[in-house]
């Protein structure tokens, strides 16, 4: 196992927020590709776990393990940080390709109105006439706004739907209800 690495158990509430693209500098700094282009959760955390890769070369530890953290920071494309014990070059770049996660519980609270995307997927979708027109199953960013894809059966079959997520058309996003009401049909 790598120095400076202890095996941990996952949080029930941790969420994959990046993955390690390998070293950076020579004093054991990583360099990390965030999954989100604000990676607030990045630097809130002072404890990242880490799994191995899912594919690449074999990883130094297997299961989670514990990454306490330094300093994080942005730094052209990607964010770089700082562990305790990860002391040089070669410790990080073992890590190269371990996936990063956080709990849930460690993200900034987002402002009114605004949601992380991990925290819609699942939810159902109605319209204002409560008819249901599926359920969450993942968001796509189109450049201007974010889209809900929206899950539902048809005839047997697995079907979507692509709602834009923008106040015109998104009445409610109930978290706690588990629930958003739209203006939509399903039809459209």
């Amino acid at each position: 196992m790598t120095p400076g690495l202890e095996p941990a158990d996952l949080p029930a509430d941790a969420v994959e927020v990046g993955r390690v693209l390998g070293a950076w500098g020579i004093k054991g700094w990583l360099r990390i590709l965030p999954h989100s282009a604000s990676p607030e959760a990045l630097f809130s955390s002072k404890r990242w776990f880490l799994l191995p890769a899912e594919r690449g070369p074999k990883s130094p530890f297997e299961g989670a393990v514990l990454l306490r953290i330094k300093e994080a920071r942005e730094h052209s494309d990607a964010i770089v940080a700082s562990a305790h014990d990860l002391a040089d070059r070669d410790a990080a770049e073992a890590l190269k390709g371990a996936r990063i996660l956080v709990p849930r519980s460690s993200f900034p609270t987002p402002a009114e109105g605004e949601f992380y995307w991990v925290d819609l997927i699942g939810l159902a979708v109605v319209n204002r006439e409560g008819a249901a027109l599926g359920r969450v199953s993942d968001l796509m960013a189109t450049g201007p706004q974010q889209v809900l894809v929206v899950g539902y059966e048809e005839a047997g079959q697995p079907r979507e739907r692509l709602i834009p997520f923008v106040d015109a058309y998104v009445d409610q996003v109930d978290l706690a209800g588990r629930r958003i009401t739209v203006d939509w049909q399903a039809d459209y």
